[in-house]
């Protein structure tokens, strides 16, 4: 991607923090990469605000393995 196909957005930088100890370990190399990713996934759903929908078994596994990875689940040893 070229760099005038890019725009910048502006987030808080507490949040940029946060994010930024959140990814630590987690494959992604930076906060820019983590939310291009979020935001990808957001909209390949079609809407912010759809209704309840069911996910599926892979779904919540993928979802689980990512709170993992971001330290929200703890393995249960």
């Amino acid at each position: 991607m070229k760099e005038k196909d890019k725009v910048t957005i502006k987030i808080p930088r507490v949040l940029y923090k946060k994010l930024k100890q959140q990814i630590k370990d987690t494959g992604f190399s930076s906060v820019n990469q983590f939310i291009v990713y979020c935001m990808r996934d957001i909209v390949s759903a079609g809407k912010l605000n759809r209704e309840e929908a069911e996910l599926t078994k892979e779904e919540v596994t993928i979802l689980r393995k990512r709170l993992r990875n971001l330290g929200y689940i703890k393995d249960k040893s």
